[in-house]
């Protein structure tokens, strides 16, 4: 954009205008669930499968066919409203969308409108601002058109009928970088509670933000939606250019620019966005009940069990290792961005009695691994790692037995080979010497003709051990546990710390 902006907390400036503008921004996130077969259906679904072929006569919309309400998506759709502490409804229903569009092959879409499955509920950011949620509401997915072949569209209707939730904010958003936070946040509740794997890459989480800025202090203006984000990286994008766009159309005092109610799509490469169609109301959209699904009654005591199977929420594990372990907010949050990594930091910690220790391997060693081509997992239940032999070698380093350096490639074979610590130890010769005469025996031969590097040291410059040590190690083939070398030299030296 051509218009120069400043950041003043939530307003933005420019230079022309003076104008202290703010965004308002709300969020509409499509997420995926994460059961076998599709919301009204029995097919199955998995990404990447061969082209309409998991399909049958409901799901392509053939005449006759009957929906049946996939009880599992309601559970799931329940334990993800429950974590965000939503209000549920006791009795809900499904409404027809009517829309045609080549994906939709019933031309229309099973919904939620007058009567969705939970209102309410929210998100707090870092700051203590709480994201508050309008509503979630169960819907089926589309499926997807390809226009990337000349003059020709293709249809794939293996994700048409696949079950999502989505969840539509209030306008409580300011900023590109809280409309972060908020993704970021939901999408660890729904990967959490096993709601969803929540993978963009593979379409399971798409984002359509609304938005409109305003001088500060008057009413709203028009809203315009960005539709069908597919990272995070792209919605924050989206946001930047979008709010300097609306400024500088405003501040141009050209009325026939000013933003009006549309639809946009955003072009990364570009970066920018362009207008896809106008904005459609409820009313285009002709909802009306959906004749072949009753209204649905949602028992209490499936409310209470899908609560009783919530998890420890991210946010509350960041608190409690923050409080009780004694971590950082760095490591707290490196930790719990999944809940297979948290687990395993629990049970390492649990077993090793060192939550500090564990929490440093485990952030720095093991979560490095997902980038070597040579350990093939990408998450941590596909490591072969266990947890005891992870805290059975933190104790180990801890120990002496070997040094830090050694038990990272001890780390690395456990991940490749599921064998425990001791015996690739013994196998790779790893195992630091602990004999006192050997250890003397190098200390010597390295102070060997060093009168100023000894001098140094009496004189309290006790950083000229750096290259005796050095010499300590290389002689040892880096099997001298470095504290007791160094205490050992200082010993000989007759010098203290």
């Amino acid at each position: 954009m051509s218009v120069a902006l400043t950041r003043d907390g939530d307003a933005w400036l420019s230079a022309a205008g003076g104008v202290r503008w703010v965004p308002v921004i709300g969020l509409e996130v499509h997420c995926q669930l994460d059961t076998r077969t599709k919301l009204f259906c029995g097919c199955a679904y998995r990404f990447g499968a061969e082209p309409n072929s998991l399909t049958c006569p409901v799901c392509t919309g053939q005449p006759g066919a009957l929906p049946v309400v996939n009880a599992a998506a309601l559970e799931l759709a329940l334990r993800a409203a429950l974590a965000v502490g939503a209000e549920i409804a006791s009795q809900t229903h499904f409404d027809r969308k009517n829309y045609f569009y080549c994906d939709i092959p019933k031309n229309y879409q099973i919904s939620q409108l007058e009567r969705p499955f939970c209102t309410g509920g929210g998100i707090e950011l870092s700051s203590g601002k709480r994201v508050r949620l309008h509503r979630i509401h169960l819907e089926e997915d589309a499926g997807k058109a390809v226009h990337d072949r000349g003059q020709t569209t293709l249809v794939d209707l293996n994700r048409a009928g696949v079950p999502l939730i989505e969840s539509v904010t209030e306008a409580d958003i300011s900023s590109p970088e809280e409309a972060h936070e908020y993704l970021t946040a939901l999408r660890e509740i729904v990967q959490y509670v096993g709601a969803s794997a929540a993978d963009m890459e593979k379409g399971e989480l798409r984002c359509d933000v609304n938005v409109s800025v305003r001088p500060e202090g008057e009413e709203l203006r028009a809203k315009v939606e960005v539709k069908n984000l597919n990272s995070f990286k792209s919605v924050k994008e989206a946001l930047e250019h979008e709010i300097a766009r609306q400024i500088e159309a405003y501040e141009s005092g050209d009325e026939a620019r000013f933003p009006v109610q549309e639809t946009r799509l955003y072009d990364a490469q570009a970066g920018e966005t362009r207008t896809m169609r106008a904005k459609e109301e409820a009313h285009d959209y002709r909802y009306f009940p959906e004749p072949d699904i009753p209204p649905l009654t949602i028992p209490s005591a499936l409310v209470a069990e899908q609560r009783r199977l919530l998890p420890e929420l991210p946010a509350a594990r960041r608190r409690r290792y923050r409080e009780e372990l004694g971590l950082s907010d760095y490591d707290a949050g490196v930790l719990t961005q999944s809940r297979d990594v948290a687990d395993l930091f629990e049970t390492v910690a649990r077993l090793s009695q060192r939550p500090k220790e564990s929490a440093n391997w485990i952030s720095n060693e093991v979560l490095r691994a997902f980038s070597d081509p040579e350990i093939p997992a990408a998450r941590v239940d596909e490591l072969a790692l266990r947890p005891h032999d992870l805290a059975e070698l933190i104790g180990l380093v801890t120990a002496g037995t070997v040094n830090t350096n050694a038990g990272r490639t001890v780390l690395r074979e456990m991940m490749k080979s599921g064998r425990p610590a001791r015996a690739l130890i013994g196998e790779l010769g790893l195992e630091q010497v602990q004999d006192e005469g050997q250890l003397e025996q190098w200390c010597r031969a390295a102070l060997a003709g060093q009168e100023r590097t000894i001098a140094d040291v009496r004189a309290g410059k006790t950083k000229a051990l750096g290259a005796v040590m050095g010499r300590v190690m290389r002689a040892s083939q880096g099997k001298a546990d470095p504290r007791r070398v160094r205490a050992l030299l200082l010993r000989i030296i007759g010098a203290r710390e």
